[in-house]
């Protein structure tokens, strides 16, 4: 794993770096103190295959650290560090294009647990951000009933629960048997039944209803 930490505080910066050499002991971390020495980091290797992005950077504000990386780079998965988890912020943080949102406060194993998700290609959200849900299923239902209850099931259900395990199109459609015409299809049907536009605004619109990435199997 090589990973990029934007940072501006050093202290921090070398206690993610064990953190992550924890999950994997062969990871390169990279740092850097703001978004130019970012930008500089990934502009040598272009095997960077996560970056950890602090919000709170010297002349930015809100979010627009996270702006100037993914219009730097839109391949890299980015998770955001931040030391709120208001929903608001976090909701802006992913339809602006990150991966992830883990407040700074968390412990250890969960931050590890956020990281690990966003690497196997999925969404990271804190569930304190999430704001309530409008259905009234029970807690605890299944990820299937959550999804049912929303109007998706059958093949379309099947076609975003693969999605939201990181997989593509054409993985989508080989595991499914189906083209990848159709799998589009489907990933557009359900785009338009949760009103979003990308797979990481459909995650976060299903985990408000209850549903969660650990709910792919139910």
């Amino acid at each position: 794993m090589h990973a990029l930490l934007v940072d501006d505080h050093a202290l921090f910066r070398e206690g993610m770096k064990h953190l992550l050499r924890h999950l994997r002991p062969d990871a390169i971390v990279y740092q850097a103190a703001s978004v130019r020495e970012a930008t500089e980091v990934l502009s040598r290797d272009s095997a960077v295959d996560l970056i950890l992005l602090d919000l709170q950077l010297p002349g930015m504000k809100g979010l627009q650290a996270l702006a100037a990386m993914r219009g730097f780079t839109e391949e890299v998965p980015i998770v955001v560090l931040s030391g709120t988890e208001d929903h608001d912020t976090v909701r802006a943080a992913i339809e602006s294009g990150a991966m992830g949102f883990i407040q700074k406060s968390v412990n250890p194993d969960e931050m590890l647990d956020a990281v690990e998700s966003v690497l196997a290609g999925k969404v990271y959200l804190p569930e304190a951000a999430l704001p309530p849900s409008s259905t009234t299923l029970p807690r605890g239902s299944s990820g299937r009933r959550v999804l049912e209850a929303l109007g998706i099931s059958g093949r379309r259900a099947e076609v975003l629960l693969l999605l939201a395990q990181g997989k593509s199109t054409k993985a989508i459609a080989r595991e499914l048997g189906i083209s990848d015409t159709t799998v589009k299809t489907h990933i557009q049907a359900v785009y338009d039944a949760l009103n979003v536009h990308s797979r990481t605004q459909a995650v976060f619109e299903l985990a408000r209803h209850g549903w969660q990435l650990t709910d792919i199997a139910q």
